[in-house]
C-alpha cells in the first residue's frame, strides 16, 4: 500500500524543469510580435514620398503649359512701332492706330531722365485680325516725314533665353549723357555696339533694344557716356557711318 506522503506527492515527470518549459506560447508571442509589426511599418514609412512625386511634377507641368498659352495669344496682338517723331504722343499714336483697327492701349516710351520720346512705341490690338491689319496699313508708311516700321511682337523667349537677356539689360549702365542709334543691322549686338564706339571715346554703357519677349533686335539701341562732350564726339565721329553694312543714326537720346 501506498504511503499518504506518496499520494501527496507529484510524480516526477510533473515537476517543474528549467530546461523543459511546460508551456511555450509565451516565448513564441513575444518572437513573433515585434516581428510582424516591424514587418508592417516598414514600408509606409519608405514609399510614401515616392507616390507624392509624380503628382507634384504634374501639377508644375500643367501651370507652365497654361502660362506659356496665355503669353503667346498677347503677343500675337501686340505691335511694336519705331522711327517715329518725337511729337507723336500717346492720344495721337492711338488715334493713328484705330482707323486701322481696334486698340486696347497705345503707348510712347519715354526716357526717364530727358522726358524726350525714345522714337518708339507699342500698342495691343483687341484681336489678332486688327494687329494684322494695322501692320499691313502702316508699315513703312511715313509720319512727320520718318517712315515708320510696324511688326507684331514674336513668340516668347524660353526661360533660359529670357534669363540671358534680363542678365545683359540689368548690366546697362544709364545716364543722361546718351546717343540714340538707328538703322541698326539686325546682324549688331551690345558687344558689337559698345566697341564701334569705343573707337572715339570712352563708353559708359551700349544695348541694343529687342522687340519685348524675343530675342529680335528692335534696330536701335543706346550708348551712354560720362559727359556732354563725348556724346557730341560720338554724333560727329559716327553718324551716317557703316556698321555691319548699314548706314547708322546717331542723335541724342
Amino acid at each position: 500500500m501506498a504511503s499518504i506522503s506518496s499520494l501527496l506527492s507529484p510524480p516526477n515527470n510533473l515537476l517543474y524543469n528549467p530546461t523543459k518549459p511546460l508551456i511555450s506560447l509565451p516565448p513564441k508571442l513575444h518572437f513573433q510580435t515585434p516581428k510582424k509589426t516591424h514587418f508592417q511599418n516598414l514600408p509606409s514609412f519608405t514609399f510614401s514620398p515616392l507616390i507624392l512625386s509624380p503628382k507634384r511634377s504634374q501639377v508644375l507641368f500643367a501651370v507652365a503649359e497654361e502660362t506659356q498659352v496665355d503669353v503667346s495669344s498677347e503677343a500675337a496682338r501686340k505691335l511694336y512701332i519705331g522711327n517715329i517723331p518725337r511729337t507723336v504722343d500717346n492720344a495721337e499714336l492711338t488715334r493713328i492706330v484705330e482707323e486701322h483697327g481696334a486698340v486696347e492701349k497705345a503707348e510712347v516710351m519715354y526716357d526717364k531722365f530727358s522726358g524726350r520720346s525714345r522714337r518708339f512705341a507699342f500698342a495691343i490690338m483687341k484681336t489678332v485680325e486688327d494687329a494684322n491689319a494695322v501692320v499691313e496699313k502702316l508699315n513703312g508708311t511715313e509720319i512727320g516725314g520718318r517712315e515708320i516700321k510696324v511688326n507684331i511682337t514674336e513668340k516668347p523667349l524660353s526661360t533660359v533665353e529670357s534669363s540671358l537677356l534680363q542678365v545683359e539689360e540689368s548690366q546697362f549702365v544709364d545716364s543722361p549723357h546718351k546717343v540714340y542709334v538707328g538703322n541698326l543691322a539686325k546682324t549688331v549686338t551690345t558687344e558689337i555696339l559698345e566697341k564701334y564706339f569705343s573707337e572715339k571715346g570712352k563708353v559708359l554703357s551700349a544695348k541694343v533694344s529687342r522687340v519685348p519677349g524675343t530675342s529680335k533686335s528692335s534696330g536701335f539701341g543706346f550708348v551712354t557716356f560720362s559727359s556732354d562732350e563725348d556724346v557730341e564726339t560720338a554724333i560727329t565721329s559716327f553718324n551716317n557711318t557703316l556698321l555691319e553694312g548699314q548706314r547708322i543714326r546717331v542723335n541724342k537720346a
